[in-house]
């Protein structure tokens, strides 16, 4: 059986990432809170070894079980350099990245309450 392959424009690729808010290349560090930038830093730096970040940002997982699995498979990769410590590292900013998509997903939604704020 031959597979096809749909090859899109490289544009509509890279518009889609960054209408979702998402570069080729990751997020803005300096839009992070300072204590979750060393954890997305360590992300970036080893997963974007082995695909572009906006692979694992625009993924749409928003359940920490299901990043578990995904960070475990990405560490059993030949050449990922992902040490159980940069784990869970890496999984401490995927459970805020995750919390904060959902966050702007309930402000775009029509007649969503404000999300409140809170001090530190």
């Amino acid at each position: 059986m031959r597979r096809r392959v749909l090859l899109l424009p490289a544009g509509l690729l890279f518009a889609a990432c960054a209408e979702a808010g998402v570069g080729r290349q990751g997020l803005d560090v300096n839009r992070l809170p300072a204590d979750v930038r060393p954890d997305y830093q360590l992300f970036s730096q080893r997963c974007s070894k082995c695909h572009p970040l906006s692979r694992a940002l625009n993924s749409g997982i928003d359940r920490d079980a299901a990043w578990i699995d995904y960070v475990a498979r990405m560490r059993r990769q030949p050449g990922s350099g992902i040490s159980p410590d940069d784990a869970t590292r890496i999984l401490r900013f995927l459970h805020y990245y995750a919390l904060e998509q959902q966050r702007l997903k309930r402000e775009r939604e029509p007649g969503a309450a404000p999300t409140p704020v809170s001090i530190r």
